[in-house]
């Protein structure tokens, strides 16, 4: 009896995993939840708080100041902190250990698992930018190549920072707890709540440097049409450095297997 030997590629092997692991999200009611309708809630307790700020002089409008907010929602929680758990709980469930003796590469169980929460969070995006371009008469964006680069700039780079985060989380419930600093300082600091442009200059110049930051930076210039070319250069070259920063500390650290 002969055999007939079967070829796979790569993109077929992370579909495979990613259809995978959307099976599992799906079963994970509280982490979906999390994933799925935080960051539509929280846009509206940013409205607000927007509403009572002094943006004369800013370039910046209602629309300009809460929809990216509401998109940097969307990465922290539907991307980052969803994925820090995933990752988490596949090394514990020594689901990755498994996969990596087939034919999976190591960065394709990474790509793979990565793929739901980074579709859920283009797909929030897309709603979110919509939603709020129309409800908050922001209009259509004034460069938009710069608020799609920095979208898929803060997908890859958060995705990274999950892996990164899940190395030294040791169970799933102290992942919850290790990816809370970055997200509660990204609020915080990266002109969420409050726009880099009402901040005082050396507060705004010291945040500037944070992960989401740079993100942020690139979706509200690239909307209100008011970020040089410099300033996005700028912007990038600060998500390209966390994002390498990232990607360094996942190959030195990351688990693929529980401690004991």
């Amino acid at each position: 009896m002969s055999t007939v030997a079967v070829t796979t590629t790569p993109a077929g092997r992370m579909r495979a995993l990613a259809r995978a692991e959307l099976t599992l999200l799906g079963r994970s009611k509280g982490t979906l939840f999390a994933a799925m309708f935080v960051p539509f809630v929280l846009p509206f307790s940013m409205r607000q708080a927007a509403t009572e700020m002094d943006l004369k002089g800013t370039g910046l409008s209602l629309g300009t100041v809460v929809l990216p907010s509401a998109l940097g929602f969307s990465l922290l929680f539907a991307v980052y902190a969803t994925l820090t758990g995933v990752y988490v709980a596949r090394r514990e469930e020594l689901v990755l250990k498994r996969l990596r003796t087939g034919e999976l590469r190591d960065t394709e169980i990474l790509a793979g698992a990565a793929l739901p929460s980074v579709t859920i969070g283009i797909v929030q995006c897309l709603v979110l930018g919509a939603g709020c371009a129309v409800l908050l008469d922001a209009g259509a964006p004034s460069a938009p190549h710069l608020v799609v680069l920095g979208i898929a700039a803060g997908l890859v780079m958060f995705a990274a920072l999950a892996a990164v985060t899940g190395s030294f989380s040791r169970s799933t419930e102290s992942a919850q707890v290790m990816s809370m600093p970055l997200i509660f300082v990204s609020m915080i600091g990266s002109g969420l709540f409050i726009p880099f442009e009402v901040m005082p200059d050396k507060v705004a110049a010291v945040c500037e440097l944070l992960p989401l930051s740079s993100v942020i930076e690139l979706i509200r210039g690239g909307w209100a049409g008011h970020l040089s070319t410099g300033d996005a250069l700028g912007a990038l070259a600060t998500a390209v450095a966390w994002t390498l920063l990232s990607v360094f500390a996942v190959r030195r650290w990351f688990r693929w297997e529980p401690r004991h």
